[in-house]
C-alpha cells in the first residue's frame, strides 16, 4: 500500500464509520420513540393490538417505499421501551448496537444483569449478529458468572471493520436502500446459481425474495430463497446447506414454512412447500418439506411439480465442481 495515502483513507474510514453510527442511533432513537407512544396508549387503554395492526397498515398504504414497520416490529418497539424505561444505566447503551442485535438480547437476555453483561459486550467487542448468537449459545455469560471469566482483550487489539457491527437489514430498510452485502463466500455463489437455476425449470416459479425475512417472537430467521409457485399456487421456501444433512435441518424448515403460512401466505394460497438442499463432502441431499395438513392428493400434485430431486442434486453438484 502507497504510504503517502494511508491518512486520506483512514479519514475516509472514520468518516464512514461515524456516519454509520450516527445513522444507526436515530434508528434507534426512532423505535423507542415509537415505542413509548404507543406504550403509553396503551396504558391508557386508548390502543390495543388492533389498532397497532390498523397503524402498520397505515404506513404501507401512505409511505410503502418505507420499510421495518410491521405490527410485529411496531409491537416490538413498545417491547423495547418498556424493558428499558426504568434502567438508565442500560437505554444509553442500546443505542450503540444494532437493533438486530437489541432484538437478540431483548429476547433471550433473562434477567437486567444479563442485558447489561451482553450490551457491554457487543459494544466492546464490536459483535455482529452471528458473532453475538454464538456467545448467547454457549451460555458465555453463565461461564463468566461461574466462572469468573476475563474477557479476552484480543479482539479490542484487532482493527475491527465497524460495519459488521451495523451490517443490519434494518437500518438499510430505514434508509430505503437494497440490502445486499458484499459476501463472496460460497453461501452466496450457491444461493445466486441456485435461484438462476430455479427460474430456468420453468416459467411457473416467481422469484420473491433471498434471505427473506420472517419474523418470529422477538427473532428474525432468514429463508435462504424464496418463490412463489404459479401453478400450486403457494410459496417454496429453499435452503441450502454447505454441510452434510442433519435432520435438523428439516425441523427448521418446517419451523420456516409454519411461519409462512402464518403471517406470509394469502387465504387463497396453499400451504407452503420447503426444499432442503445439502452439499456434504461426497454427497448431495434434496428433501421436500411438506405441510402435515396437506391430502394425499395434494402431496402428489406437489411433487409431480416441483422439480425433480435428481436435477436438483445434480445441479448442486455441477455448482459445487465448478468452485
Amino acid at each position: 500500500m502507497d504510504k503517502r495515502f494511508i491518512d486520506i483513507l483512514e479519514l475516509i474510514k472514520n468518516s464512514r464509520n461515524n456516519a454509520i453510527r450516527i445513522v444507526n442511533t436515530e434508528l434507534i432513537n426512532l423505535y423507542w420513540n415509537i415505542g413509548e407512544y404507543i406504550s403509553k396508549k396503551v396504558e391508557q387503554s386508548e390502543w390495543g393490538q388492533s389498532i397497532v395492526k390498523e397503524l402498520a397498515e397505515f404506513i404501507v398504504k401512505n409511505e410503502p417505499e418505507i420499510k421495518g414497520f410491521s405490527d410485529k416490529n411496531l409491537w416490538r418497539m413498545k417491547q423495547f421501551y418498556d424493558a428499558y424505561r426504568n434502567l438508565p444505566k442500560l437505554s444509553p447503551m442500546v443505542r450503540e448496537i444494532s437493533w438486530t442485535n437489541n432484538l437478540i438480547i431483548l429476547g433471550r437476555a433473562k434477567s437486567e444483569e444479563e442485558k447489561e453483561f451482553y450490551l457491554r459486550l457487543t459494544i466492546q467487542e464490536k459483535y455482529s449478529k452471528r458473532e453475538l448468537e454464538r456467545q448467547i449459545e454457549s451460555s458465555f455469560f453463565e461461564r463468566t458468572m461461574i466462572g469468573n471469566v476475563k474477557l479476552s482483550p484480543v479482539a479490542r487489539e484487532l482493527n475491527i471493520d465497524i460495519t459488521k457491527s451495523f451490517k443490519d437489514s434494518y437500518v438499510f430498510e430505514f434508509l430505503n436502500l437494497p440490502n445486499k452485502f458484499n459476501e463472496p463466500d460460497l453461501q452466496k455463489g450457491l444461493m445466486m446459481e441456485m435461484k438462476n437455476f430455479i427460474l430456468e425449470l420453468g416459467r411457473d416459479f416467481l422469484f420473491i425474495g433471498e434471505e427473506y425475512k420472517v419474523q418470529v417472537g422477538n427473532r428474525d430467521f432468514y429463508i435462504d430463497l424464496l418463490f412463489y409457485h404459479r401453478d400450486l399456487q403457494c410459496l417454496v421456501a429453499f435452503e441450502l446447506k454447505t454441510t452434510e444433512f442433519q435432520p435438523e435441518h428439516l425441523g427448521q424448515l418446517n419451523f420456516y414454512l409454519e411461519a409462512l403460512d402464518r403471517d406470509v401466505k394469502k387465504q387463497n394460497e396453499n400451504p407452503s412447500i420447503g426444499v432442503l438442499l445439502c452439499k456434504g463432502k461426497d454427497s448431495e441431499v434434496v428433501e421436500y418439506a411438506l405441510s402435515r395438513s396437506l391430502s394425499p392428493t395434494m402431496v402428489s400434485e406437489y411433487q409431480t411439480q416441483l422439480p425433480d430431486k435428481k436435477i436438483l442434486q445434480k445441479k448442486l453438484h455441477e455448482i459445487f465442481e465448478n468452485k
